[in-house]
């Protein structure tokens, strides 16, 4: 994959260039379905021993322009803050984000903090004018979406 880096202190966002590779997310290919995130999600987060939560950051067409970790945490639980989410969302100049975090247990049932999470980012989001088009929760080959579940 082909990406260039912004390092502001300690926030690195992976900017995602075309490339003519199937194990490479697509640029041009409209991320617009829960199935879609969660097929890059579990490729990105799948086989981490940790909980990760990343940020997929999208064009005004939904397509693909950066990807930021923002947190990596323990077996269950990791921090994720408003501030650090939509730091990098507006260093990249997205106009709309998908949420993603991965389940090591394998279960992807969202938590009571997992709602809690969601919710005040979606809110900080539309103050922002930044969308948050969905949270996707992956875990052995599995998934669990925000919006498929009519939580967004």
């Amino acid at each position: 994959m082909v990406t260039s880096h912004i390092h502001l202190r300690t926030l690195t966002v992976r900017y995602i260039a075309p490339r003519h590779d199937a194990t490479t997310p697509s640029t041009k290919a409209p991320l617009d379905s829960p199935a879609a995130c969660a097929a890059l999600c579990t490729a990105l987060l799948g086989q981490e021993a940790c909980e990760v939560f990343g940020l997929f950051c999208l064009t005004s067409k939904l397509r693909l322009i950066a990807y930021h970790e923002v947190s990596r945490g323990s077996l269950d639980t990791t921090v994720v803050h408003p501030r650090e989410v939509f730091k990098a969302a507006l260093l990249a100049n997205a106009a709309a984000v998908l949420l993603a975090h991965n389940h090591p247990s394998g279960d992807p049932t969202p938590s009571a903090d997992d709602d809690i999470v969601t919710r005040r980012l979606v809110m900080a989001g539309a103050l922002l004018g930044i969308d948050v088009l969905d949270h996707v929760i992956v875990g052995d080959r599995r998934y669990v979406s925000y919006k498929e579940m009519g939580r967004l």
